[in-house]
Parts: C-alpha cells; structure tokens; sequence
C-alpha cells in the first residue's frame, strides 16, 4: 500500500495541476490514497510578491471547491485545507465547511514561502485552534526563505504540544541537516519526503526511527507522470522510493513510511 501525503490541484502563477492527473498518477504508479491541498491559495509568488489581489480567491470559496472536485473521489483522495495566513483568517463559514465535510478533511496545509508568514507567527493562533477543535495535523512546506525554516515550525510544534506538525520537504533545498536535527527533539514533529532524498530519510530513520516520516510526493507537480519522470525527462526521485529503497529498509520500516505513519496520523482507513 502507498499513501501520498502531499499533492496539489490548481491553477495559478507556472502551477497547472488537476484532479484527472492524480487519478492518472495513482492508478499508473499504484498510489492508493492521496492528500492533496489547492495551490490557488498562495498569498505570495516565486519571488516573495503578493499575488494581486484581482488573481486572488478568497479561502471559503476555494475549500468549497476543493470539496466539490474530491467528493466523487473520497474512497481515494482526501483534503488538506489550504490556509491563507498572510491575508484571511479562518471564520464561522470556515467552521462550518469543515464540520459538513469532516469526511473528506484530514489536515491542515500551511505555506510558509507562498505566505511569507512563518508558522510560530502569532496570526496563525486561531488556525491551531481550528486544528484543535478538528484533531487536524498541521502539513508546512519548509525551505526556501526565513519565514518557511524548519525551525519555525518546530516552535510551533514545541508550543503546540497537542497538535501534529508535519516538515513537508525537510527544508527544501538544503542538507536536510537541520530539519533531521530537529526532527528527533519532538514527539509531535514528523518529516515527508517530498523532493527528499533517500540518503537523507535513510539518515532520519537511522537517527529517529521510521514512524516519523511519510511519504509524499508534490504530485503532479512536474505533470501526469511526475512520479515517474521530471520536466527534462530524468528518472523521478520517487521511482527510487518505490524500488530501490524497500531493500534499503526493512520490510515494517517501509511500511511505516509509505502508508502506516500516515494511516496513524491523518486517521486514514
């Protein structure tokens, strides 16, 4: 079995994202159940600019959508809730979408980069209470610029004990050294393997055991067959995870990180 914790739908800024390229995707590659969030929610493009606000749609409408693309899907997708942290707030109607599709929500998403808010930013205090009163795991890019470190969300695992912190990307970019470090200092802090590479979670599971990482991927970031090839046509890092390295591991140890880490965590199945 393999679970995707991480993937999008959406069109904005260079991303063209859809539905019909993860189903594609995970019948093709043997995904069986996928996390996705809507990138139409970035705040800030590539370079840290606000997105002007005329291409802009506010949070509500986007998880309605969202909802109504997944809804056909929910034996195989899920949703991971999108927030707008530099400019909106999560409010009564936000509430209430989550309570009338709790079936289909499994997180929330936050982005530090495509925000420029970092997650121990205290604006983000009414998305962790959100989280709360949901049981919602907190999914945060990391990498890329200050604001979207590592460290700023271990601080906001540290003083949210009672939540679940997911480091997407294990700072993006990098050594992956500090978000490793990191990774072993909190309970309720876990890493994913989106653009990780192998020796990298080979060192966390190494350093902190298999239960704190999960699989994802960014799918379909790089088009319908990201989990087979990138844009210029080499071979996809994933393909490693998905061959390679279930030798390198043992057998539970795989288990946990494609699927049973994320089955625990975002109550799955």
């Amino acid at each position: 079995m393999i679970i995707d914790t991480h993937a999008h739908i959406g069109k904005v800024l260079s991303f063209d994202m859809t539905i019909e390229q993860i189903l594609y995707s995970m019948e093709r590659y043997g995904v069986d159940f996928t996390l996705l969030s809507n990138i139409e929610a970035v705040e800030n493009d590539h370079e840290g600019n606000p997105v002007p606000k005329r291409f802009q749609k506010p949070q509500n409408e986007l998880l309605r959508q969202t909802v109504e693309l997944v809804r056909p899907h929910r034996e195989r997708l899920g949703i991971l809730i999108w927030m707008k942290c530099r400019c909106e707030q999560p409010d009564r109607e936000t509430v209430s979408l989550i309570r009338e599709n709790r079936d289909l929500i499994y997180g929330i998403k936050l982005h530090p980069y495509h925000s420029r808010t970092a997650p121990d930013d205290p604006r983000l205090e009414p998305v962790y209470e959100l989280a709360r009163q949901f049981d919602l795991p907190i999914v945060s890019h990391t990498g890329g610029c200050e604001e979207a470190r590592s460290i700023h969300l271990y601080n906001a695992a540290k003083t949210h004990a009672d939540l679940n912190f997911v480091m997407v990307h294990m700072d993006l970019g990098t050594d992956n050294k500090e978000a490793i470090d990191l990774l072993g200092k909190l309970p309720n802090l876990y890493g994913d393997t989106t653009w990780v590479p192998v020796s990298s979670t080979l060192e966390a599971v190494r350093r902190w055991g298999s239960e704190k990482i999960l699989f994802g991927t960014d799918n379909p970031i790089d088009g319908k067959d990201t989990l087979l090839h990138n844009k210029t046509g080499d071979r996809s890092l994933y393909q490693e995870y998905f061959n390679e390295f279930r030798a390198m591991v043992s057998p539970g140890e795989y288990a946990d990180i494609m699927y049973r880490n994320a089955k625990r965590l975002f109550h799955i199945g």
